[in-house]
């Protein structure tokens, strides 16, 4: 079937009695040229295995199964569930897996079976702690990510700005850039007050998947990003802490750089050296 074009979006969000919920960054995809930029950035062959997030109405759901995809789904709103398990679920019995749930405790919507890839035009409340949630693996082999033009730069900036965070190094740790398109706000319903961008992500050769110790220690350290590093890490490292200024070094920085201005390549080494938890 054909995307929902605005008109229907509206008259199908009608008949249901549903008003778009602003605390779950309900925004409808009715742009059928991005439904099929999304699958097609996703290269999505006949019998891949994707994870959606927050599928609504299920147009882009319907894109992603007529590609011949199985897909697994998870949606929050209870309504949008409901729609979604009387109309798309029996069309297509066996290739739709749909559960009713929270994106961000269920990540991957169920899915146990690798490999995998995500194709997701995500709640914009959800999805950087739903972004950290997947890195902590198994890790898909693509993203193709509806998000913010604003996320999507913190994502993948570089050192050296405030942009740069956390989840860019958890990130591009373990993805590269694969493609970026640029999504006007006229291309959903109700429409956004920010432009969006479909940001293509693909597993690198050798991702780096970091441990929770190591995790925690570099939120904590970005927490405080205005604090030298040599402050920030001083006695977390134990014996090692000698190590880490040899890391620094060898970037051309020292103790008294701030975690923005360090690379994604030493954070790795860095979480080498976090002693595991007791």
């Amino acid at each position: 079937m054909p995307p929902l074009s605005p008109s229907e979006t509206r008259a199908l969000l009608e008949s249901l009695g549903h008003r778009p919920r602003h605390h779950l960054g309900q925004c409808f995809l009715v742009d059928g040229n991005i439904v099929r930029k999304s699958v097609a950035l996703g290269q999505v062959c006949r019998g891949d295995s994707i994870v959606e997030v927050g599928p609504g109405l299920g147009t882009l759901t319907e894109a992603l199964l007529d590609a011949g995809a199985e897909v697994w789904a998870v949606e929050k709103d209870r309504q949008l569930h409901a729609h979604l398990a009387a109309t798309l679920l029996p069309r297509h019995p066996g290739s739709l897996h749909l559960m009713e749930g929270d994106a961000v405790e269920h990540p991957l919507a169920g899915l146990e079976t690798v490999p995998f890839k995500i194709v997701a035009n995500l709640p914009y409340a959800i999805a950087t702690p739903w972004l950290d949630a997947v890195l902590s693996g198994p890790l898909p082999g693509r993203m193709v990510l509806m998000l913010q033009q604003e996320a999507a730069r913190r994502y993948t900036a570089e050192p050296g700005g405030k942009s740069f965070g956390s989840i860019s190094v958890f990130l591009q740790a373990a993805y590269s850039v694969a493609a970026t398109h640029s999504v006007s706000a006229g291309c959903f319903h109700p429409e956004p007050d920010i432009e969006s961008c479909l940001l293509a992500l693909d597993r690198r050769a050798s991702p780096v998947v970091f441990r929770p110790e190591a995790r925690a220690l570099i939120r904590s350290c970005f927490q405080k990003r205005r604090k030298q590093i040599g402050a920030l890490v001083r006695g977390r490292l134990g014996p090692r802490e000698s190590d880490w200024l040899g890391i620094l070094g060898k970037a051309g920085l020292s103790g008294k750089a701030r975690p923005e201005d360090i690379p994604v390549s030493a954070w790795i080494e860095l979480a080498g050296l976090v002693p595991p938890a007791a």
